[in-house]
């Protein structure tokens, strides 16, 4: 009996083992994709000035790598599908590791938005295989598990990223002052590939797999043309180069939309937009997505210019936001969301509300001579809105979808947001920018107005979607 059950113990142990190596190698991608998505928050004036990128660069270097994720999110997952997670895996954590390299060492603004738009489409082929990866070999329990521990990490990572950004340039490493806030994903990347080239079971994928490729393309232009508009013309004015550049946005978002309901195998399956539940979430999520990625950007903004902040002291005075989006994050996971259902989005949002009001009272008082120590329990508020309503947007959204529309609708809402905090962020901090010439102060109250009318007119809407989350957690 003890010479058959000791070998079986031993590849249990193994297997077990290669479980949580995968399950290290998952966390690690999604980690440093949530680092290199935040990270430019602290980042963006010291790099802006610099490579002398001025306004543009700032207004650039978020969007940019948030664009690319968003475009091109669904179509790594069915890539992933048709040519295997194992391929696509390497591929995306090798491509991004590169492309890291390239931010790091660029010598002027446009090589570096290059590099950033790099980095969100190979991340874009990463993120989604690793939680394919997972569903497959893990068991229910060890699934269970998994999820458990990516709310920590994700939420730890969303801290880190603006701090780690922070603390690194006010170091200045060997001279290279925001250098290594990219060139660090030279040292985490390589681990990740070489542990991925061990761990990773080898699949051949599904060649039959479809990838609707036009779609992608049509949303692809459409997103460029209005990001392209709205950034250009409200830094150098509005003349015909971005007018023309947002109709041409509009007009393929629209081709985008037809292709979605005539394609044979479209990117966001035909039913889901004809839900008006999922329809109505994805409307209220654009809008609190735009909104609350881009205050958090521009509070960053007005810490540095406005109070002359170093880039650590900035980041550790979002610190207090970050800490109220993480724990309004674990509450509601921890059971709000199936109790509340939308209530907790109508929570969340009015929440945000206050949260922005009293920022607002606050600047309006007095104006660039605030404290950051005064700022804080205003953060933490506008931290809890806008964690309950990140959080619970993408989990009611599913409440009404059919079980085999989980797969598409979870996709799209991840594609939705990455998106809309793309939008938002150029959108919000070109509104900051544009009334900066009147004063920081009078800046930041015009963005929070801004921000205060696009929740308060998202919270009618929110009526319109699903009643309740899904029973059973959807994957």
């Amino acid at each position: 009996m003890t010479t058959l059950t000791e070998p079986r113990t031993v590849v249990t142990h193994r297997s077990s083992r290669r479980l949580w190596a995968i399950l290290g190698l998952v966390l690690l991608a999604d980690a440093v994709d949530v680092i290199d998505a935040t990270v430019t928050n602290i980042a963006a004036p010291t790099i802006a000035g610099e490579l002398h990128g001025g306004v543009s660069l700032i207004k650039w270097l978020g969007p940019a790598y948030m664009l690319a994720v968003g475009v091109l999110l669904l179509v790594g997952g069915r890539l992933g599908d048709k040519f295997g997670q194992r391929r696509l895996f390497l591929i995306g954590m090798g491509g991004f590791t590169v492309a890291s390299a390239v931010a790091g060492f660029s010598p002027d603004p446009a090589l570096l938005i290059a590099a950033r738009v790099a980095q969100g489409a190979f991340g874009a082929l990463l993120i989604p295989q690793g939680m394919a990866i997972m569903t497959k070999a893990f068991s229910r329990d060890m699934l269970a598990k998994a999820f458990g521990l990516f709310g920590p990490v994700l939420g730890l990572s969303s801290v880190g990223g603006p701090v780690l950004a922070g603390f690194i340039i006010s170091a200045d490493l060997f001279g290279l002052s925001w250098r290594p806030i990219f060139l660090i994903n030279l040292i985490l990347g390589s681990i990740g590939l070489v542990m991925a080239a061990k761990i990773l079971p080898r699949d051949d994928g599904d060649r039959s797999t479809v990838v609707d490729g036009w779609g992608s393309g049509l949303l692809a232009v459409a997103m460029i043309g209005l990001l392209y508009g709205l950034i250009e013309g409200s830094t150098n004015g509005w003349s015909v180069v971005p007018v023309t550049a947002i109709t041409v946005g509009v007009l393929f978002f629209a081709a985008f939309a037809y292709r979605q309901r005539t394609a044979a195998h479209p990117l966001i399956m035909p039913s889901l937009l004809k839900n008006r539940g999922f329809t109505s979430a994805m409307l209220v999520g654009l809008a609190a997505f735009a909104a609350g990625t881009g205050l958090i950007f521009v509070l960053s903004l007005f810490l540095q210019e406005g109070l002359h902040a170093s880039a650590r002291d900035a980041s550790l005075g979002l610190v207090p936001l970050t800490v109220g989006l993480i724990a309004a994050a674990f509450a509601a996971m921890g059971g709000l969301v199936t109790k509340l259902g939308r209530r907790l989005v109508v929570i969340g949002l009015a929440v945000a509300l206050v949260g922005c009001g009293w920022v607002l009272v606050l600047v309006d008082h007095f104006g660039t001579n605030v404290s950051i120590w005064a700022l804080a329990p205003a953060f933490v508020v506008v931290g809890i809105g806008t964690g309950l309503t990140f959080t619970t947007i993408p989990n009611v959204a599913l409440g009404d979808a059919k079980p085999d529309e989980a797969g598409s609708a979870s996709g799209s809402l991840s594609s939705i947001q990455q998106l809309a905090s793309a939008i938002g962020s150029a959108a919000v901090t070109s509104v900051f920018f544009h009334a900066a010439t009147s004063g920081l102060a009078h800046a930041m109250k015009v963005t929070l107005i801004v921000v205060l009318a696009i929740t308060a007119l998202s919270l009618p809407i929110v009526a319109l979607m699903p009643r309740n989350a899904p029973s059973e957690p959807q994957q």
